[in-house]
């Protein structure tokens, strides 16, 4: 009787502890974060809660969130891409450039997303196909891909898109609050969430995130894996490319400058662990979330763009150091359980 009674309370502690761990877990604190920012804020900054500003914040939020979801699978995976900023500029100058040849935009904005995704390729193969490391080969790229943009368009603009283009990429869902571009937010999201949290290959990043050499041995190709998950990140970060220079209307050489530190802090806040094998993608969009309105909430109290800079910085340092620390004091509550337990 006693057996039967331990049984099936084993389920019940069980299930508590998974609630608890759940309730308790780095994704639930940045999800409940980010809608006490977004309620503090709606009250506290004026105009922050209008249906204009909520357009503005969208836009704000797309290149960040496009470019964080392929980021979160290469992080998992223990790797990172710090090139992507520069793969828009790069795609930005290329649709310049090509634009005044003459081609159509139709035809333009294919070729960039492929223009993208052969940047990926390159980082892929130097990475995996050479082995170099992941984070001086990226900053190498970085600088190689920005300047290569300034050689294709200078320090000119083009400014000239078709109009029916640029307004679909500013504009909303029947002249309403909702930005058109939110469904292609949604639809990436969806895709990636799935991939990375309902089938093998998003349950092959965590195993190589946790142990490289194990998940090879266990007939996971690796090498294969991290190669394209690049040229995914590639093409996403020459899509952004073509997303941002419509929303300006200005193809630039410099466009998307320093948008690599905002996307790695949005994916670290969100409880990707940097060195790989944790984290996921609802947490990382409350942290893409966060930052955008703690970023769109401080410009409209006019605060310089370099206090910003030092926000998202702050940010960056808290995204490493709190999960760690939460991780800790949850351990040390958890071994402190087991031995009133045993006492």
């Amino acid at each position: 009787m006693s057996d039967t009674l331990t049984k099936s309370a084993t389920p019940t502690r069980t299930g508590k502890g998974n609630l608890r761990s759940k309730l308790t877990g780095w994704d639930t604190i940045i999800g409940v974060l980010t809608v006490l920012v977004l309620i503090i804020a709606s009250f506290a900054v004026d105009n922050f809660g209008t249906s204009r500003n909520f357009t503005f914040m969208v836009l704000d939020l797309l290149p960040i969130i496009l470019i964080a979801l392929p980021m979160t699978m290469i992080i998992v995976t223990g790797e990172i891409d710090l090139s992507v900023a520069s793969t828009l500029g790069l795609t930005s100058s290329m649709m310049g450039w090509l634009w005044n040849q003459g081609l159509s935009i139709e035809t333009i904005i294919p070729l960039c997303v492929v223009i993208g995704a052969v940047c990926g390729v390159v980082n892929g193969f130097l990475i995996t196909g050479l082995g170099l490391p992941s984070l001086a080969v990226t900053i190498g790229t970085l600088a190689l891909y920005r300047g290569l943009a300034f050689v294709v368009l200078g320090d000119g603009a083009v400014a000239d898109f078709p109009w029916n283009y640029t307004g679909w990429v500013t504009g909303t869902l029947g002249g309403g609050a909702v930005p058109n571009v939110l469904i292609l937010i949604v639809v990436l999201a969806l895709i990636f969430g799935i991939v990375q949290h309902a089938t093998p290959f998003g349950r092959s990043l965590y195993a190589i995130g946790a142990n490289a050499q194990a998940a090879h041995f266990s007939g996971i190709r690796v090498a294969r894996t991290k190669f394209w998950l690049y040229v995914v990140s590639g093409a996403i970060a020459g899509l952004v490319g073509v997303l941002w220079t419509l929303r300006y209307s200005s193809a630039r050489a410099d466009n998307g400058s320093g948008l690599e530190l905002a996307v790695v802090a949005a994916v670290l806040l969100g409880g990707v662990s940097i060195f790989g094998g944790k984290g996921s993608l609802p947490g990382v969009l409350a942290g893409v979330v966060l930052l955008t309105a703690l970023q769109n909430a401080l410009r409209l109290e006019d605060v310089s763009g370099q206090a910003l800079n030092i926000v998202t910085g702050s940010l960056l340092v808290l995204s490493v150091l709190l999960p760690n620390i939460t991780t800790a004091v949850r351990g040390n509550w958890h071994r402190r359980r087991l031995r009133q337990a045993a006492r």
